[in-house]
């Protein structure tokens, strides 16, 4: 029997065929992509970690700046960006809104609080001892090892 090589498919070409929400994904990473290059080759002066493209709908695209420093450097080149943002895209995108977001994406670091360790009396026990007794030997056996977990101070 004759064996059938397949060539490995790209996977952006599975993702330009699909019209899932992958897809859609995969389309929206791609286009943040070329716009957050079209804005570094404008502004070459701005460091990366100082802006960044939060997001692109309709004809809008938002710039997120970390402070306001950068936000009204961002502003100073807004005409430039917008000129090269409408030749490069074709006029898909033709606005810019510039945003100040100090915190980034980050996120609050929740603090994990430990629960205090629960101990059983020693009146419990013995009332579980009690009723183990009177039980089938399966949860008899099972009762009288929680029993065993009382505080025996």
């Amino acid at each position: 029997m004759k064996r059938i090589v397949k060539a490995p498919e790209d996977m952006t070409n599975l993702l330009k065929k699909t019209s899932g929400s992958l897809a859609d994904f995969s389309n929206k990473a791609q286009s943040l992509k070329i716009l957050t290059d079209i804005v570094r080759q404008t502004c070459p002066d701005l460091p990366e970690n100082a802006w960044q493209i939060a997001n692109c709908r309709q004809d809008l695209v938002v710039i997120e700046a970390k402070s306001p420093v950068w936000g009204q450097r961002l502003q100073f080149e807004r005409n430039n960006i917008t000129q090269q943002l409408a030749t490069q895209t074709q006029g898909i995108f033709c606005k810019i809104e510039i945003k100040v977001n100090p915190n980034g994406n980050r996120r609050a670091v929740a603090k994990v609080v430990e629960k205090p360790k629960k101990f059983m009396s020693q009146s419990t026990a013995e009332q579980l001892n009690s009723v183990a007794e009177n039980a089938p030997p399966g949860l008899k056996e099972v009762i009288k090892r929680l029993a065993k977990h009382a505080n025996r101070d």
